[in-house]
């Protein structure tokens, strides 16, 4: 079986699109659509049925994505196995990522692997928890970073840091002067939060209604960029972020920041593994650095002074 094939089928799997292939690797989709008619040609029946959004996995086509994609993933740890007994650690790792971890980590983490193991190839995914939970389980991503409400304590799972929660306006806002202020303050005030569903609206909804009183934002949105711009260029709305990403907009006097008590809303920011399966050389030195590099910086996700 060409590997490359099965890499291919299960991109368009991941993507759910023959036209997003096309375009990530810069071709035409009449050439992406062949080449899978060509591979379902293989298994004797239809792999994707088309939609009106792309194209869905046939029942054939799922059975074929569960066990083509173990068959990869350990092709995969064994020739990364046999390349790193030979003296030159190489391979691909697939890194979800929350918003939060995009920068410096990512940054910084990219650097030292072309310092040090420039044969690794990052491949980075950005997207909410819920998501990256999805996409660990079905084995899209390698390893992920990621919020947890509860520390861990699984063997598949390693904390790295814990954030607390701040309500953030433009500079000069009355409310936020203080380093501190009540959970309760959040009633009544235009806000713009996470669109549903979502672990994290979820529990800033539950913690408003233990206190009588119910969220209401006037604006959603899921990109911290977009309610970072909002909250700085409109005065008195608000946003609730984590520290890692407002720390170098609040050291820039972009936006002001209190810390949220009573309740204090905190999360633990972990690094997972997959439940099944064993990690590939180059996965296990991306982890190790990831570690390291939060370790340096304090057991936080950036290397700026840490908030209050």
């Amino acid at each position: 079986m060409n590997i490359s094939n099965v890499r291919l089928f299960l991109e368009v799997v991941d993507a759910g699109s023959l036209s997003k292939v096309a375009a990530r690797r810069q071709t035409v989709q009449s050439h992406i659509s062949r080449q899978i008619s060509d591979f379902e040609s293989t298994f004797g029946g239809a792999l994707f049925r088309r939609t009106g959004r792309g194209v869905a996995l046939t029942e054939l086509g799922a059975r074929a994505a569960l066990r083509l994609r173990s068959w990869l993933q350990e092709t995969e740890r064994v020739e990364e196995e046999l390349r790193a007994e030979s003296g030159k650690l190489l391979g691909e790792v697939r890194l979800g990522v929350i918003p939060s971890a995009a920068h410096p980590l990512m940054t910084r983490l990219f650097e030292r692997l072309q310092v040090e193991h420039p044969g690794i190839r990052l491949n980075i995914a950005e997207s909410q928890g819920t998501e990256l939970d999805t996409m660990l389980d079905s084995g899209a991503v390698d390893l992920a970073i990621l919020f947890r409400f509860n520390r861990p304590n699984a063997r598949d799972e390693k904390l790295l840091s814990v954030a607390h929660t701040y309500l953030v306006s433009a500079p000069g806002d009355e409310i936020t002067q203080g380093p501190t202020v009540n959970f309760s303050r959040l009633s009544g005030l235009r806000l713009i939060l996470p669109r549903r569903p979502s672990h994290w609206r979820n529990a800033l909804d539950e913690a408003a209604r233990s206190q009588g009183f119910k969220l209401e934002p006037i604006a959603e949105a899921d990109s911290l960029t977009v309610q970072k711009e909002l909250v700085a260029h409109s005065r008195g709305l608000y946003t609730v972020l984590g520290p890692y990403s407002i720390t170098a907009e609040i050291q820039d006097g972009l936006l002001q920041a209190s810390k949220l008590v009573k309740p204090d809303m905190i999360r633990h920011v972990t690094l997972a593994f997959p439940k099944q399966g064993k990690l590939s050389p180059a996965c296990r030195v991306v982890a190790e650095v990831i570690q390291e590099l939060v370790e340096s910086w304090g057991n936080q996700l950036t290397e700026l002074e840490p908030l209050g």
